[in-house]
């Protein structure tokens, strides 16, 4: 590639130059994104902007990459810097990075300048980019799939924050040949953020959750249904709340938080699992608090998550209970889910035991 203006988009994509100093300074120096480029100079000044600017991105183009600044078409000011690392001569495979200013975030100009920087990198002979997103960055993760990049993995420890703690990373890798526009996303977002029939009220999972999952999560009769049935650690139900909207972009699962919908307060979680998406078929699972118990409030979370997972596009949905766990079996009943058999010793128990499961089952042309 050579360091020429292009444009498209909405956005401009041209070389850097030392007008751009104060606007970099200011979004570089931004604690948002600081918080996901923790290896940018700190504190980030004039003098380090003037630095990429004269020595940094001419070595970027000389290395065979790519360093631009994003820009406004109108006022030819600078809105963030977008840029291409070789990884792979051979390869011709490269990995698109950027970051956006304060000012310009909220307005579609990092997915403006990736679509551009990457068409125009796929007609300079590239065969595969690289995308990588830390697991919280959510943002960028939704840029990604706009952009027409897949979710191909978890790069454990492939990433460093600035006390040199190794962080995951996301891989979202786009090729030449892939079709245009963005990735279909096996699990979409809630409608308006969220479902409600007036009495309970389910949303995406937050990290803010993690006390009142941990809580429910904790408890005895909980456990005992969990898979294994050993009672989780606070932070690996923190990582849990953290990555969750992570896991339903990639079209993992849908976490869910089961809210009283007369008072908002965490009640329960339900988590539907798209464990076979060749087939259609995914599993829900769910649980409620003790003080939640007994008003219905399950058998409606199941019935709201079903209807929704079977608009979307899932045409079978299983669950499966231990033979002693009546209530649950009865919720999935009141659900429309079927009683289809029982598999032996499918669970692991306490002690090396194994469990029977009873399975459930309901399909989207079944009737309520």
């Amino acid at each position: 590639m050579t360091p020429e203006t292009i444009e498209g988009y909405g956005v401009r994509l041209r070389p850097c130059h030392l007008a751009d100093v104060p606007e970099m300074v200011a979004g570089c120096a931004d604690p948002e994104t600081r918080r996901f480029m923790p290896l940018l100079p700190d504190p980030y000044d004039a003098d380090a902007a003037r630095w990429w600017i004269t020595e940094g991105a001419p070595a970027a183009w000389a290395a065979g990459g790519a360093a631009y600044t994003i820009a406004d078409p109108a006022t030819d000011r600078l809105l963030g810097s977008i840029g291409l690392t070789r990884l792979s001569a051979e390869r011709a495979t490269y990995e698109i990075g950027y970051w956006v200013g304060p000012a310009a975030r909220g307005r579609g100009v990092a997915t403006a300048a990736t679509r551009l920087l990457t068409e125009r990198a796929f007609a300079a002979g590239a065969a595969r980019l690289e995308l990588l997103t830390r697991v919280d960055n959510v943002a960028s993760q939704r840029i990604a799939l706009g952009c027409g990049y897949r979710h191909e993995g978890v790069r454990r420890a492939a990433g460093a924050d600035g006390d040199g703690v190794r962080q995951d990373l996301i891989a979202w890798v786009r090729l030449a040949d892939d079709p245009p526009g963005p990735v279909a996303r096996l699990l979409p977002d809630l409608p308006d953020g969220r479902l409600t029939d007036g009495v309970v009220t389910l949303r995406p999972v937050e990290p803010a959750d993690t006390d009142a999952l941990f809580r429910l999560h904790s408890l005895p009769e909980v456990v005992a249904n969990r898979v294994p049935p050993v009672a989780p650690q606070r932070a690996a139900l923190a990582r849990r709340c953290r990555l969750a909207a992570s896991r339903w972009l990639a079209g993992e699962a849908a976490d869910l938080a089961i809210l009283d919908a007369a008072t908002g307060a965490v009640v329960g979680g339900c988590a539907l699992f798209y464990d076979e998406p060749a087939t259609g078929q995914a599993m829900v699972g769910y649980s409620l608090l003790p003080e939640a118990r007994g008003r219905g409030l399950a058998a409606r979370t199941v019935r709201l998550v079903s209807g929704w997972a079977f608009g979307v596009g899932v045409a079978r949905l299983w669950a499966g209970t231990r033979p002693d766990n009546v209530a649950s079996q009865r919720v999935l009943e009141r659900a429309g889910f079927r009683r289809e058999g029982l598999l032996r010793g499918r669970l692991p128990g306490p002690d090396g035991v194994r469990v029977d499961s009873v399975v459930y089952g309901r399909l989207a042309t079944d009737e309520d």
